[in-house]
Formats: structure tokens, sequence, C-alpha cells
């Protein structure tokens, strides 16, 4: 039942219809959209939030909003009915993009519209799809459009933040289900593995997952160190290294290859992003800057080595997991952003060049030791180790 009055005044009767499941607002959230329009690996961290929905409410349709390439990765995710592509930077960007989407979204009438992102592009579009009742943080830009606004907690995960916005309907987040999971088709899987085995890339040995990419320039450790690395894994372990990246990270990738003398095979540009949950899965131990793969390792039980070069642990994106380990060096500078940026404000880029890859090589050493080979079940913790470097 619902009494909706103004923004300020909205209150929810919960109801457990049966002891083992409870749900939320009956029939009023049937038609449920969740919209996510920032980078993949923030869409990744939103995924316990549409599962949560999706457990707790009686929802006949479950829709998120996303951008292209996050459309394709969680292309068949079983939690979504529907994923509908906001090309904001493209074909749906500026005011008349907007505007379109909006109507668009309009047309399908939602009853409930749930979004993280806290951008005022976001709240509006939500706003001129006249979804009747909108929940998002009440640090967004767009705030005022919101008819239930949750404080986000800056000391939390972004998987708890998102999952915070359920406090609308009094859930609280240690009530949640707040693993990370991205399953994969049985088929898609097994043709990545042909793909795999067509490349020389078989299960003889395990494989060691290097991805050396990054969005932002300040969140990657230099190519020459995970060259470094790369010769320290094939000396010492009786392993295969992989190289991961997107057509994106073509340069680095081949700078990487180049340093290592061909001690690593390369994925780079072979594996689309609908493919790369299944190719990251047959990883032993997953070696990453602080990225969307990171994330999508760690939905994949993938014991994970993050090297967190300008971010930090307070900023919320550390891989949700006791399964992993991130390695830092602790400068007075850290974080020069909240999410990384494009050049070093001091010049000298200390936070990624003092990290030694010995210390990277001692972490992908005790994963392999501490963890057992076949990670599926939930962690333990939501928490990894923080080395210094």
């Amino acid at each position: 039942m619902t009494r909706f009055r103004s923004g300020q005044d909205l209150n929810i009767e919960i109801a457990t219809q049966n002891p083992a499941r409870q749900r939320t607002g009956a029939a009023a959230w049937r038609n449920v959209l969740v919209l996510q329009t920032s980078f993949i690996g923030d869409t990744v961290l939103t995924l316990p939030l549409i599962a949560e929905v999706r457990r707790r409410f009686s929802v006949r349709n479950l829709s998120l909003v996303c951008q292209p390439a996050s459309a394709e990765l969680l292309q068949g995710h079983p939690a979504i009915d529907e994923i509908i592509v906001d090309d904001k930077r493209h074909a749906d960007a500026g005011l008349s993009g907007m505007y379109r989407k909006a109507q668009a979204l309009a047309e399908r009438k939602f009853t409930l519209a749930l979004t993280p992102h806290k951008s005022l592009r976001s709240a509006l579009l939500l706003y001129l799809a006249r979804i009747p009742v909108r929940i998002g943080f009440a640090q967004s830009r767009g705030w005022f459009l919101f008819h239930r606004r949750i404080a986000r907690d800056p000391t939390r995960h972004d998987v708890e933040r998102n999952l915070s916005l359920l406090n609308a309907f009094g859930v609280a987040v240690e009530d949640c289900q707040r693993a990370l999971e991205l399953p994969v088709n049985p088929q898609l899987q097994s043709e990545v593995d042909k793909k795999l085995a067509d490349l020389g890339i078989d299960a003889e040995k395990p494989i060691i997952g290097v991805n050396p990419g990054s969005v932002w320039p300040t969140k990657r450790w230099p190519a020459e160190a995970f060259a470094d690395l790369i010769v320290r894994l094939e000396e010492s372990l009786d392993c295969r290294i992989v190289l991961f990246g997107g057509a994106d990270d073509a340069a680095v990738v081949n700078r990487v290859l180049g340093a290592c003398g061909g001690a690593a095979s390369s994925l780079a540009g072979k594996v689309t992003l609908r493919e790369l949950p299944a190719a990251i899965r047959r990883c032993r131990v997953f070696v990453t800057n602080d990225s969307g793969p990171m994330h999508i390792a760690v939905a994949e039980r993938v014991p994970t080595v993050a090297i967190f070069c300008a971010t930090t642990r307070e900023l919320g994106f550390f891989p949700y997991t006791n399964h992993a380990v991130v390695v830092e060096k602790r400068l007075f500078c850290r974080p020069c952003t909240s999410h990384g940026g494009r050049r070093c404000p001091l010049g000298t880029e200390a936070c990624s060049r003092l990290i030694d890859p010995a210390r990277v090589f001692a972490a992908v050493e005790k994963l392999l030791r501490s963890v057992p080979g076949d990670v599926w079940a939930p962690p333990d913790r939501f928490e990894p180790e923080f080395v210094a470097a």
C-alpha cells in the first residue's frame, strides 16, 4: 500500500507474504526501472541492487537503462527483463536526445525508478519520463526531482551505497544479498573456451590473466612494470599468462607484449564484451588495474590482485570480496580525484611508478597458495587485503 503526498513523504508498507521471501510494495512496483549510465564497472556494482529488487518485489518487468557497452556486457542477465540503451554520448546526446529517450521511457509506463547515478541528466530523464515514484541519492545534482532522497554514505562500498536506495522501503543493506554475480550462459562459455583453444590457450596449466588498461591514465600501472611482473611469473610459476584488453587498450597491451619478450599471450581485441566474463572466469588469478574488468573478475569469483594507483579504498570501489589483494603505494597525494584523472596533478606519477612488481608478484603467489582453485561460493567477507607497495 502506498500513500504519496509530496517529494518529502513517501510511505511504503512492507508486507511479508511468505516467511521465506519478503516482498515489498505489492502491485504498485510491478514495472520497475533501474538507471545506471556510468561506466561498465559502476553498472556491474549495481547488479546486487537489481537482484535485490527482483528478489523482494513482485516484479513483472525489470528494465535497466545503461550505456551501450554495459548493455552488451549484460545481455541475457537473468535478473533483467529488458535493457534500454542510453547512448548519451552519441545518438541520445544533448537536450533533444534526452527528450526523445524520456518519451520512449514514458511509453513503457514504469511505476517505480531507482537510480544510483548522481548526474542531473539521469534525474531529468526519469522526471521527463513521468515515472510516478523516483528514488535517488540526496547528493545527486538532480536531487529535487526525486520523490525520495537517500543519503549516500561515502564511507561504504559502492555496492552497499547502491543497495541503500532500498532504505526507501525500510530495507537495511545488511539484510540484502550483497555478493556480485554475473552468470555466464553455458553455450557462450563453450564458444569462448573454443576460441581460447584456437588461440593456443587451454586448461593444461593455470591461467593468470593480466589487464593493463583503464579508462583513466592515472589508474594505470606502467606497461614496463606489467612486463616485469609477467617475466617473473613466467620464470617462477608453471602457468599461462594471458593479456586482456579492449580495442582502446591496444597501445598499452602492445607495449607490455614488446617489453616482456613474448612471455604472454594476448586476448586483447579478440573477445567481445559479452564474452569477457566467460574468458576471465577461466583465470586462476586475475591481475588488474582499478577498472571495470576488476569488478567482472570479482563477479566471476576469480581471485584478484588489484593495483591501485591514484585511487584509494576510501572511495568505495575496491574489489568487493575477501578473495583479493590490493597493492598500493600510500602517499599523501592520493586520491587526486574521485575516480582517477587524465594526468598526475604533481607531474610525478609516483603512485604508479613506485609500486614494486615484486610486491604484486608476492600477492599473486599468495592467492595461488591460499585460495582454492574453484572459488564458486560467495565470499566470506566483502573486504580484500590491502598491501603497501
